[in-house]
């Protein structure tokens, strides 16, 4: 931690606290401004403590001896380096985001709707997978691209053993998390590792046992803004001039970009039917002009800082 920490937390003001609470009644996150501002302060339920610059340059971390570096780890790579990107100005959707063909998607949901499930099970079924939890979006000549983040997919107990048979059929991410996580290094396709356009937005809706399920829809006009709004990342942590430069990125992005409606089965068999869904309905989109399509893959891989790049770094 930096040496004026102590000092500076004296006059430090707490402006958020996550509604959700830890078994000790406590808010499982806490933020605040120090220093005029100038850093913000997380804190975790766990006690583990992260200061960052507001430029996000600079990272400080440490956790009690009850966790371990692991546990430490996933907040970095987790909603710590999702804040980084914000802070930069790099719009980011709380989703997965996976190649089809030339093209990626973003699956986009409410908390267990099934995000990263789905991203492993394209990956089971040969796909690569770009993201998970945080997808980095780039918007250059009128065109959105997806930055690669690291080669893992978090999954539940419930989703492993869903997908591969048993929870156990995974390592747990740390000794003390019951989250488990699918390796793409090591996995037969893998993970992306250049930026892709992005082709569509999947929302992923409440499960249903409709027989006609997974199915796909339009998502109509005046839900697509506030959709996206509702699926960015950590938003609340924003100060109002990047808050309004984003409004003004996801109005493009709802301009631009094809965003659908999918009804999962309630059934997880079906899980390969939704992937396949998917599939046929990317196949069936409007595919964008390609005139430029070299230049600007060029630019935006030379403006691209993969989250793997920023832990790096």
């Amino acid at each position: 931690m930096p040496d004026w920490r102590d000092a500076a937390l004296l006059e430090a003001q707490a402006f958020y606290s996550t509604p959700y609470e830890d078994d000790h009644g406590e808010p499982v996150l806490r933020v605040w401004n120090v220093a005029g501002s100038e850093y913000i302060r997380l804190l975790y339920a766990d006690n583990t403590e992260f200061i960052l610059d507001r430029r996000g340059t600079q990272i400080w971390v440490t956790w009690p001896q009850s966790q371990t570096l692991e546990d430490a780890a996933t907040y970095l790579l987790g909603p710590v380096l999702g804040l980084v990107l914000r802070l930069r100005g790099v719009t980011c959707l709380h989703a997965s985001a996976v190649v089809l063909g030339e093209r990626a998607i973003a699956l986009v949901g409410a908390s267990g709707a099934g995000k990263s499930t789905t991203a492993a099970a394209f990956a089971g079924a040969g796909y690569q997978v770009l993201a998970d939890d945080i997808v980095a979006l780039d918007e250059v000549a009128d065109r959105f691209w997806v930055r690669p983040a690291y080669p893992r997919v978090r999954l539940w107990p419930s989703s492993v053993e869903a997908l591969f048979g048993s929870e156990d059929a995974l390592p747990l991410m740390t000794p003390t998390w019951d989250k488990r996580y699918l390796d793409l290094a090591e996995s037969r396709v893998g993970f992306q590792r250049q930026p892709v356009t992005l082709a569509a937005i999947y929302v992923l809706d409440e499960r249903s046992s409709n027989p006609a399920a997974p199915f796909v829809e339009s998502l109509p006009d005046n839900q697509k803004l506030v959709t996206l709004v509702a699926n960015t990342y950590a938003n609340y942590l924003l100060e109002k001039p990047m808050r309004a430069a984003e409004f003004g990125s996801l109005g493009r992005l709802c301009r631009q970009i094809p965003l659908r409606k999918i009804t999962p089965h309630a059934d997880p068999k079906f899980i390969p039917k939704l992937c396949q869904s998917i599939v046929e309905d990317v196949q069936n989109l409007p595919r964008p002009l390609m005139r430029f399509a070299r230049s600007v893959e060029n630019e935006a891989e030379n403006q691209s800082a993969s989250l793997e790049q920023l832990c790096i770094a």
